[in-house]
């Protein structure tokens, strides 16, 4: 029991540590890496198969919502989040997130892991050739941003991600500036993470199955080993950012995820 507890400890720590330096190193979310990560860390531990993707999932979703409260905290000193984009993003984001939540906590296990396979083969696809939507006129009006903020939430509630890969596109589609598009998009991350992991804590409380140490599809064991590790370790991303080749590396990091996106589908 305590070999289990401390391999389960220490992968928890290593798993933070990596996706904290890849964050501050790529501005990539963590969530990409802990999902996949998660799913063998939970079935090593003997956890019950058909939750193994909601409860990665989950605890995901609540280590973002510790993660990126530094993160907005950065980007508002330098004054780059576009604050009333982010209000009028956020009511549709909660209501996405929500009915994300729902939504996955009915997805088979299978099917789940599919659906996040197929997302993460698109993310690399996109670190690697750098696609780019062609830019529309202008940010939509009120409607629109809740309707964006909607699909947004709702996609990343399933994936487990605070949004970036989503809003940053949507927000450059728009013609917003990179630098405020990347800043709007980690503010939207929060109410992402804290609808989401709320949704899945309750979607998951009635379930009979769950670890201990769990709160519905909440795994705190895990979540307190990558939030501390995390934290720690996305500095050191940031400054080697400023000495590698981000070009090399995120060819690198696409074809890593592409590793991940295969064994979700097949593994």
């Amino acid at each position: 029991m305590i070999d289990a507890f401390l391999y389960s400890a220490v992968a928890d720590l290593a798993l933070g540590a990596f996706a904290g330096t890849v964050a501050g190193l790529l501005g990539v979310g963590g969530g990409l890496i802990i999902v996949p990560v998660l799913v063998v860390l939970f079935a090593r531990q003997g956890i019950e198969s058909s939750i193994i993707m909601h409860l990665a999932v989950g605890t995901s979703l609540a280590t973002i919502v510790v993660t990126s409260i530094s993160s907005v905290y950065s980007h508002h000193r330098h004054g780059a989040v576009l604050w009333r984009v982010f209000w009028r993003l956020t009511p549709g984001i909660v209501i996405g997130a929500w009915l994300g939540a729902w939504l996955a906590s009915m997805l088979p296990t299978r099917e789940f892991k599919l659906i996040f396979g197929v997302f993460e083969l698109l993310v690399a696809a996109q670190m690697a050739f750098g696609f780019k939507p062609p830019p529309s006129s202008a940010l939509p009006g009120g409607l629109g941003l809740a309707g964006a903020g909607s699909l947004i939430g709702i996609i990343s509630a399933i994936i487990g991600i605070g949004g970036g890969s989503l809003t940053v596109p949507f927000l450059t589609w728009c013609q917003v500036k990179i630098h405020n598009a990347i800043a709007t998009s980690a503010a939207c991350g929060l109410p992402i993470a804290i609808a989401g992991s709320v949704g899945f804590m309750l979607t998951g409380s009635s379930q009979l199955s769950l670890p201990n140490y769990a709160s519905g599809f909440v795994y705190w064991p895990a979540f307190i080993g990558i939030v501390i590790a995390s934290a720690l370790f996305a500095p050191l991303g940031a400054k080697l950012a400023h000495r590698l080749s981000t070009k090399k590396l995120r060819g690198t990091f696409a074809v890593f995820l592409l590793g991940l996106a295969v064994w979700m589908l097949v593994g």
